[in-house]
């Protein structure tokens, strides 16, 4: 449990840090328009920390920890949801600078980033089996 707490605080962190960046980094540029980098902030803190604290109270009731799919989850989460953030900072940061780029860039932009998302969905599916295998055990 200590150490999804401690996730949880490393991922509210980097969400708080990534909404203060948005704010400075737009207004520094005088960006007005709507920016990937404004859903940097809560992705983090919602599949960041909120994850990871509900995933610490369902630990405390029920023995979701000892489930294989668990454990898999958190390390496929660790993976797909720093890389999502990285990617949606890199578009971000283009689009405020007004960066053109050429069709096989922004190609690879997006098919990095959607494979994070196709990681961090396989990840949360794998918590949900999880949860409901746990939740079957303790009853």
């Amino acid at each position: 449990m200590k150490k999804l707490i401690h996730r949880a605080f490393i991922y509210a962190m980097a969400g708080l840090a990534a909404g203060v960046f948005y704010r400075e980094f737009t207004k520094w540029n005088g960006f007005a328009d709507r920016t990937a980098l404004a859903f940097l902030h809560p992705h983090l803190l919602t599949l960041g920390a909120l994850l990871c604290l509900v995933a610490a109270l369902f630990v405390r009731q029920i023995p979701l920890i000892e489930q294989r799919q668990f454990s898999l989850f958190l390390r496929l989460h660790d993976i797909g949801l720093p890389f999502m953030a990285v990617m949606l900072g890199v578009r971000g940061v283009l689009q405020v600078q007004g960066t053109a780029l050429s069709r096989g860039m922004d190609a690879a932009i997006s098919g990095i980033a959607g494979l994070s998302h196709i990681i961090l969905g396989a990840s949360l599916v794998l918590f949900f089996l999880a949860l409901r295998k746990a939740a079957a055990q303790a009853e």
